[in-house]
C-alpha cells in the first residue's frame, strides 16, 4: 500500500467512528465503557448440537467459516460458482455425488474468490475472525489458501478449541437458538443434563405448522405436531391445543421467545367456523393460496393472543419472499440465500391484531423489516405508541454499518432507544457473533457522540444509552 493511503487507515481503536476528531474521543471513551460487556444473543440460529457434545470440535475451516454461512456461499454463487463446488449439501432423493467433499478444494474455491467481499459487513467479520481468532493477519490469496488452510485446522484441532470454550471466550451471557415447534428439543435436553453452566435456550417456531396450509408438505407437519405433542389433531380447536402444549415445553426448556415468518404483517381474525373450515381444507390437500394467506393472518392473532397468556416475547420477521430461486431450493432446500425482500405496511396490516392487544400489559411484540422505507415511516411511530410494540435491530441485509446508521436516523428520534431491543446477531456462523456485536457497539457509540457533541444529550445520559443499546436493552426486552 502506499504511504499516502496507509494514512488514511484507522487504528483499530477508531474503527467505524465517524465525525470530527471530537467525536471520535467521546466514541471511543463511550465503546471502552462497554466493550467488555457480555453478549446477549437473543435471536439466532446456531446449532445446539454444537453445545450439546462438550468435545465438539469443527471438522475443518470450510465447516467453520463457509458451508453453514449463507451470506458467504450466496455471494459466490451470484458470481456464478455453483452451491455444490462450495459443498453445500442437497435435499434428500437428489443426486448428491455433484456435491463437492474435499474440504480443501472448497476453501481454495473460496479464497480464490475472496475479493468478493471487499466493502461488505461479511468481509468484516470474515478478516475479523481470521484475526482474532487465528492470529492471522495477512490477506487471503489463491497462494497462501492451503498454508492457511493449514494453520486454522491445527487450531481447530486443539483440545480447547470447541463449541463450549469459543462461548466462554466470547463471553456471552445467553444464547437462543431458533427451533421447530415439532422439535424435541433433545439437543437442549442433552445441554441441561450435561452440568455445563453456559445458557442455551430454545426458541419456538411454529412456521411450519402454520405457513403455507395449501402447499402439499403441511399436512406432514401435522403428522409431527400431532406425534411429538401426543394430541390427536382432526379440528382447529385440537391444532391450538397441540400448539399451547408445545409452548409450554418450549418454555419449560428455557425458551423465552416466539418466532414468526410471514410475507407481510397482514393480520385478520377470522369467526370460528371460517377458520375451521380452512383448516380442514389444508388436512385434505385442498387449500387455496388465499385460505393460506388469510389462516398464517389469523394465527398471528392467535399467537399474539398466547403470548398474552403464557408470556413468551412474540418476534415477527416479515418481509422477505422465502426460497425465491426455486431451482435452489428444489436441489439444496430453505436458507441458501435466496430470500429476497419485498415492500411492507405494518400500519394497516397490524391494525387487526393492535386493536385487541397494542396495550396489553403482558404482551411483548418485536417487530423487524426489510423493507427500510416502513422504519421512520411505520414502525417508530407505532412503537412509540403502542405499549406491546419493540422494533428490533437491523436485520440480515442492514446488519450492515450503513443499515445501523440508517436505523439511528430513522427510528430514534420517534421511538426513543427504550423502544428498540438492542441487538441481536442472528447468525448461523458462531464464530462471527463477536464480530458483529463490536460492530453494532462501534455504530451506536458513534451515534451517541454525536448527540453528545452537537449538544442534544449530556455525558450522563450518553453513557446509560451506551450501556441500554450494548447490553441492557437485549436483556430486558427478550426476558433474559
Amino acid at each position: 500500500m502506499s504511504s499516502s493511503l496507509r494514512n488514511y487507515m484507522p487504528e483499530r481503536a477508531d474503527r467505524f467512528f465517524s465525525g470530527s476528531s471530537a467525536q471520535k474521543s467521546v466514541a471511543r471513551t463511550l465503546f471502552e465503557s462497554v466493550a467488555d460487556f457480555p453478549l446477549i444473543c437473543p435471536h439466532g440460529h446456531v446449532d445446539p448440537l454444537l453445545f450439546a457434545d462438550a468435545s465438539y470440535h469443527f471438522s475443518s475451516p470450510a465447516e467453520f467459516f463457509l458451508i453453514p454461512d449463507h451470506y458467504v456461499f450466496r455471494m459466490l454463487y451470484s458470481q456464478g460458482v455453483p452451491l455444490e463446488a462450495q459443498g453445500v449439501p442437497m435435499n434428500d432423493g437428489e443426486d448428491a455425488s455433484a456435491v463437492e467433499s474435499d474440504h480443501r478444494k472448497i476453501w481454495q474455491t473460496f479464497v480464490e474468490n475472496y475479493h468478493l467481499f471487499q466493502g461488505t459487513p461479511t468481509g468484516l467479520w470474515l478478516r475479523d475472525e481470521l484475526h482474532d481468532l487465528f492470529g492471522i493477519t495477512e490477506k487471503l490469496t489463491p497462494a497462501n489458501a492451503q498454508a492457511t488452510y493449514d494453520r486454522i485446522s491445527e487450531q481447530l484441532a486443539a483440545p480447547d478449541f470447541t463449541p463450549r470454550k469459543l462461548y466462554e471466550q466470547f463471553q456471552v451471557e445467553v444464547l437462543t437458538t431458533t427451533d421447530a415447534a415439532t422439535d424435541t428439543l433433545e439437543h437442549h435436553k442433552t445441554i441441561r443434563e450435561s452440568g455445563w453452566d453456559g445458557r442455551i435456550y430454545p426458541t419456538f417456531r411454529p412456521d411450519k405448522v402454520v405457513n403455507g396450509i395449501d402447499q402439499p408438505e403441511w399436512k406432514g407437519q401435522i403428522d409431527l405436531l400431532r406425534d411429538v405433542s401426543g394430541i390427536d389433531i382432526g379440528d382447529y380447536v385440537s391444532y391450538i391445543t397441540a400448539l399451547e402444549a408445545r409452548r409450554d415445553f418450549f418454555r419449560e426448556m428455557g425458551a423465552t421467545a416466539t418466532d414468526h415468518a410471514a410475507e407481510t404483517p397482514f393480520t385478520e381474525v377470522l369467526s370460528p367456523k371460517e377458520v375451521d373450515a380452512i383448516f380442514q381444507r389444508g388436512l385434505v390437500g385442498s387449500a387455496s393460496a388465499d385460505d393460506a394467506r388469510r389462516f398464517t393472518a389469523h394465527m398471528l392473532v392467535e399467537m399474539a393472543r398466547m403470548s398474552s397468556e403464557d408470556g413468551l416475547v412474540m418476534q415477527l420477521h416479515p418481509g422477505s419472499i422465502r426460497n425465491h430461486n426455486s431451482a435452489v431450493f428444489q436441489r439444496f432446500g430453505a436458507d441458501k440465500g435466496a430470500d429476497i425482500p419485498h415492500a411492507l405496511d405494518f400500519t394497516l396490516n397490524l391494525k387487526t391484531l393492535l386493536d385487541r392487544f397494542g396495550s396489553h400489559p403482558s404482551l411483548r411484540l418485536i417487530l423487524f423489516t426489510l423493507d427500510e422505507s416502513t422504519s421512520a415511516r411505520e414502525l417508530a411511530p407505532l412503537a412509540g405508541h403502542y405499549p406491546i410494540l419493540r422494533i428490533g435491530p437491523p436485520w440480515w441485509f442492514y446488519d450492515s454499518i450503513n443499515g445501523m446508521r440508517n436505523f439511528f436516523a430513522q427510528v430514534m428520534e420517534t421511538a426513543g432507544i427504550y423502544n428498540t431491543v438492542g441487538f441481536n446477531d442472528d447468525t448461523r456462523a458462531f464464530a462471527s457473533i463477536p464480530t458483529r456485536h463490536e460492530l453494532w457497539r462501534r455504530i451506536a457509540c458513534d451515534w451517541l457522540a454525536g448527540l453528545l457533541v452537537e449538544g442534544q444529550i449530556d455525558d450522563e445520559d450518553a453513557l446509560a444509552m451506551a450501556h441500554a443499546l450494548a447490553y441492557g436493552l437485549a436483556k430486558e426486552a427478550y426476558r433474559l
